[in-house]
Order: C-alpha cells, then structure tokens, then sequence
C-alpha cells in the first residue's frame, strides 16, 4: 500500500465527517471507524490496565507472566464485548507471540507505517483497507511512548529476565526497540455483512 493510497484514505475518512448528506458507503466507513476506535481502545485500555498492575505488584516479571498468560485470554474477553462481525488483534512485524504475527496484507500495511516513519511522516491515528465486499480492516499503529516498555522490549541488561523471555518465546523477534519506534499495529476486523 503506498503512502498516497495512506494518505487518501486519511483525507476521505476526515472528509466523510464533514460532508452531508453521507451516501450509504460514506455511513458504513464512519461506521468501521467508530468500531475501529472502539474496539482498539478497548483492547489497549484493558491491557494496559492489566499490565500496569502486573508491574506494580511485582515488577517486570510479574508483567512477562501477564502478557505470557493472560494477554491473548483478554484479547478474546474484549472480542466479546465488541459487536456481531467486530474482532479486535495485535500484530508486529517484529513479533514476540506467533499469534501477533500479521497476515495477508498486514505486513504491507506495517511497511507503510514504517517507511511513513522513516521519511519523518506523522503516521495517521488510524488507516482503512477495504478487504472485501463487506469487509474492512481498521489499523491504529502502535509507537514505543513509554519507558516501561523497552524494560521488555529495548536493549535488556537483566541476563534473568533475557533468560525468561528467551524459555517463553523461543522465536522472539521483538527486541531492541527505542522510544518512538513502530512497534506494531492494533487491528479491527469489520465484517459489515455480520449482523
């Protein structure tokens, strides 16, 4: 997907807001955008909480037994709470879990963000790609913002924690990041023929 597709999408989305009266496309795209925000501020609300109170009550490892053992668990408690059609998932180039690995036209998709990234580009809050007749797939991408998390996924000095994370995923990729880097995308699948 190339930056200017990006880019036109973004425009058309902003637009939509703006225009009256929306024709019928024009109200099921604002319709995947507000399932899209829905959906993927639960799932980072709902994490993020967790794993905040993983890491106050017991620090970095107590935060790897979280995200090892109950991530994907309450990654499918928010797909239930998300609508008919509506399904909510992570996903990284850079993956740690092979259930975050992206699929199809994912990767492009994170290729986009990154090389956005690369030409100092203000990646967009969110992207739509239209993947069927019915169907959308809404990507909010993801960027290193907080310094707990490089203590997991940055440059790791703690040989025990790097030992643990090697015996949980032992295919790890998503090592050495910094502040600021791309770390992945939160995706909502919207299938608008699902009622």
């Amino acid at each position: 997907m190339t930056i200017l597709k990006i880019t036109t999408l973004i425009a058309l989305s902003s637009s939509l807001l703006l225009a009256s009266p929306p024709t019928k496309k024009e109200m099921e795209l604002v319709s995947v955008i507000k399932n899209g925000n829905r959906g993927s501020q639960l799932l980072l609300k709902t994490l993020g909480k967790n794993m905040k109170k993983s890491m106050k009550s017991g620090g970095v490892m107590k935060a790897l037994n979280f995200c090892s053992n109950e991530a994907y668990t309450l990654t499918q408690k928010v797909n239930k709470k998300l609508p008919n059609g509506v399904t909510v998932k992570r996903i990284s180039n850079k993956f740690r879990s092979p259930a975050n690995k992206p699929q199809d036209n994912e990767q492009a998709v994170l290729e986009s963000f990154k090389k956005m990234q690369s030409l100092n580009i203000v990646l967009p809050p969110y992207l739509i790609e239209k993947t069927g007749a019915h169907t959308y797939k809404y990507y909010k991408p993801l960027v290193i913002k907080k310094g707990v998390c490089l203590k997991c996924h940055g440059d790791i000095k703690d040989i025990d924690l790097k030992r643990e994370i090697a015996s949980r995923y032992p295919l790890d990729n998503a090592l050495g990041y910094k502040m600021q880097d791309l770390r992945g995308a939160v995706v909502v699948t919207v299938d608008k023929s699902i009622k």
